[in-house]
């Protein structure tokens, strides 16, 4: 663009010998400069505003397309659904250690209805009440005639259901293919399992989620499309779950209890071979969380791993192995247990007198408290600490239970000399059967920390895991053994078994502070065969109570250990072990006066 000079000098000249004003030239040239440029400013103004013009009428066109679009479409119910992501119902199944079905998905149907559609919505709702018992007719009336397109009516039907709502000839009530989570054993293996329920749903699907137990914990595993062709295997075995369900089923109501626990453990490798808690529920009709009240008074709650109790005298092994083996004493040293023991403005008591001294094989064989203590002091608080920490007394258990992992013992805030004393012979400190079961397991295998597992694998502790030597649990093993045999466990002389075990009784804590007189956790935590330990059992009873000529009596003695026995006769064949001795064809009554443990 050549530019206009303001002071042209053709002009300037002209002007001259004109004799005008050659300043007038300048004006005018300014002049013709400033229009020039208003027209090229006002063309762009035009040009753009055109093309803002053709914006908009693209913007319009597009919409009003749309909007023919979606009013010329058939109308779809939207589904739940809340992205566009699709709705995974597929879930693994899950299969015991020999591969039989725990849990599976069952095809089944939802009904739902679109009332705009309905023929005779009154009637249908008459039928359908008819047809579901747990639906009130003249609800359903009223939700088809409010003017709402769609309505959930079942989540899940029956196939009978499902053919006598066809049967209906109603267009407006309609079907959507479900898969459901299923359990062909109900309550069996109930708390190791969990449960399962519907996350998002559609009318074409909905997404499967574990709301306890394996379901929970292996929730995207078993959701995992590259995984659900893969079974989870679990280390149970159907056929001991059976066994020990049912013994101590029948065993918590003789004994009067209000819940039972039961735990097979392999004493090598920690794999639990059968878990139970009752009482326990059906995982196809899980019942709702309690909303008031303890929890641990509701069918959902897992005594075996949420239940935080003071397990008393089945402690007192583990304090004697560690006097033993921070080389305090041995089997035969003598121990102080004349009583009562005062410590402090504290009296401590023995069930019995027994005398002014006592082996340690005897402290455990009477379940002397003086004796335990004493040996608990003797091994000092940092130590007792130190011990129960390694032996996982002081953490939750890591066993694959989303319950156990939110359960942490209950220890003192302050760990004083007091608290060594109580904590050596079970008081003072609240844990779980699975922490006991745990401990067991150590005491029974050499020494080696097992990490207690529910899913099958093949890891075994290595000497990284040693707590305590192999001769002191040797000589654990030997005095355990001579608990069963001369002492509050005889119940449990299982002959061909060689059981060996200790019994618990502790007084229930109150609410408000001090201890229940008449309400007990009983514990007997065995292991069998005591040469070669194979085998961890704990039982616990919660407030059991047995009646002998009419007298009542609580002690694990008289009710953990009649149940635990009879749940090793049980438990012994399925497992595939053969007694050393012939074993007695008639079976002893459940209960026999053992002892005061």
């Amino acid at each position: 663009m050549i530019r206009r000079p303001l002071r042209p000098l053709a002009r300037i000249l002209s002007a001259r010998a004109e004799g005008t004003d050659p300043d007038l030239v300048e004006a005018e040239e300014r002049a013709a400069r400033l229009a020039a440029r208003h027209r090229a400013e006002r063309q762009k103004a035009e040009t753009r505003l055109l093309l803002l013009g053709v914006v908009f009428i693209l913007c319009f066109t597009t919409v009003a397309g749309r909007m023919a679009l979606l009013s010329a479409a058939v109308p779809v119910e939207p589904r739940a659904e809340g992205t566009s992501e699709p709705i995974r119902a597929q879930r693994a199944n899950i299969v015991d250690h020999n591969g039989a079905i725990l849990a599976t998905n069952l095809v089944t149907a939802s009904l739902y209805a679109q009332p705009a559609q309905m023929i005779d919505p009154a009637a249908a709702a008459e039928a359908l009440a008819a047809i579901f018992p747990d639906l009130d007719a003249e609800t359903l009336r009223a939700r088809f005639t409010d003017g709402r397109k769609f309505l959930w009516i079942k989540r899940t039907i029956s196939p009978e259901q499902r053919q006598a709502v066809h049967d209906l000839g109603e267009p407006g009530l309609l079907f959507g293919p479900r898969e459901v989570r299923f359990y062909p054993n109900g309550a069996l293996a109930s708390h190791v399992l969990g449960g399962a329920s519907f996350g998002r749903e559609g009318v074409d699907a909905a997404e499967i989620v574990g709301t306890a137990g394996v379901e929970r914990m292996f929730d995207q595993r078993l959701r995992d499309p590259a995984e659900v062709g893969e079974a989870l295997r679990l280390s149970i075995d159907i056929d001991a779950q059976v066994a020990l369900e049912e013994v101590l089923a029948t065993g918590m109501a003789e004994m009067h209890a209000k819940g039972a626990v039961g735990i097979l453990m392999e004493a090598d490798t920690g794999q639990i071979r059968a878990l139970a808690s009752l009482p326990d529920f059906d995982p196809n009709q899980r019942p709702p969380l309690p909303t008031s009240g303890d929890p641990a008074d509701s069918p959902l709650f897992n005594r075996a791993a949420q239940g935080r109790y003071e397990l008393g005298s089945s402690f007192k092994p583990l304090t004697a192995a560690l006097a033993i083996e921070e080389g305090k004493v041995g089997p035969k040293t003598l121990v102080d247990t004349k009583g009562p023991m005062h410590w402090g403005r504290f009296t401590i008591h023995d069930f019995h007198n027994y005398g002014p001294r006592l082996t340690v094989e005897d402290v455990l064989v009477k379940s002397s408290n003086i004796g335990a203590a004493r040996l608990a002091i003797a091994s000092g608080t940092a130590a007792q600490k130190r011990f129960l920490g390694e032996v996982g007394m002081l953490a939750p258990v890591p066993v694959e239970l989303s319950e156990a992992a939110r359960t942490t013992p209950m220890v003192p805030s302050s760990w004083s000399d007091l608290s060594t004393i109580t904590i050596g012979f079970g008081h003072g400190i609240a844990v779980t059967p699975l922490h006991l079961a745990t401990a067991y397991a150590m005491l029974a295998n050499g020494g080696l920390r097992v990490h207690p597992s529910i899913v099958a694998s093949d890891v075994r502790p290595t000497e990284a895991d040693r707590i305590i030597s192999a001769r002191t649990s040797q000589e654990i093993r030997e005095m355990l053994r001579q608990v069963v045999v001369r002492g509050t466990a005889k119940g449990a002389d299982i002959p061909g078994y060689a059981v060996a075990g200790k019994t618990g009784t502790a007084d229930k804590p109150l609410r408000h502070g001090g201890y229940a007189r008449d309400k007990v956790i009983s514990t007997f935590a065995s292991f069998f065969p005591v040469d070669k330990p194979r085998y961890v059992l704990v039982i616990t009873l919660d407030e059991p109570v047995t009646y002998i000529n009419k007298t009542a009596f609580r002690t694990a003695g008289l009710t953990a250990v009649p149940v635990a026995a009879k749940a090793i006769k049980r438990l012994a064949p399925v497992l595939g072990m053969r007694p050393d001795a012939p074993v007695e064809t008639e079976e002893p009554p459940l209960y026999t006066v053992a002892g005061n443990e």
